[in-house]
């Protein structure tokens, strides 16, 4: 017969794994609570981190229909639920798992898909949304000038052309003028 407080943690696992943008397995055999309060830190709000049983971590991504990772919820498992960006949490479990050889990444889930560490390390290198913004934001503004630019030539050309004409004609009537006066 299953515990109650077992059925409940199963059921927010699996609800979990359901509304979260992507998932990281790692393993924290050998970190200190201080050091997963620091992890935590680094997740912000991008990320929830939970260490959970194999067994209910199992149950619960069966029942929330998540596949392929049966293989990683061996040992010390723990979960970063991504909430955010998945950008964000894949550098911030990165960058931490560099300074602190005890996190390991196992693999992860997103899409539908199983991932493994080589992907979640390419997801980690990718910009964040809001510098990918940024840039094709600059990208347009760039192409937007240009565009400015081009519509704008066509215009000064003729008043350009027109400048000189006049110039031209000025030139021309006011030699004619000079030796008019002349032949008389």
């Amino acid at each position: 017969m299953a515990k109650p407080d077992k059925v409940a943690a199963v059921a927010e696992i699996a609800e979990s794994f359901r509304t979260s943008s992507a998932t990281v397995v790692t393993q924290y055999t050998g970190l200190s609570v201080s050091q997963l309060s620091q992890l935590r830190r680094a997740l912000g709000t991008s990320a929830k981190y939970r260490v959970a049983k194999n067994t209910l971590v199992k149950r619960a991504a069966e029942d929330a229909g998540v596949t392929g990772l049966e293989n990683l919820f061996v040992g010390a498992t723990a979960i970063a639920f991504v909430e955010g960006e998945a950008v964000d949490a894949a550098k911030a479990l990165r960058d931490f798992a560099k300074d602190n050889n005890a996190l390991v990444i196992k693999g992860g889930y997103m899409d539908g898909k199983a991932l493994s560490v080589d992907e979640i390390n390419r997801i980690a290198d990718l910009d964040s949304r809001e510098v990918l913004l940024s840039k094709a934001a600059g990208a347009f503004k760039a192409k937007l000038s240009q565009a400015a630019a081009l519509f704008q030539a066509p215009a000064s050309q003729v008043a350009r052309l027109a400048a000189a004409l006049e110039e031209k004609q000025r030139e021309a009537t006011g030699t004619e003028a000079a030796e008019a006066p002349a032949e008389s």
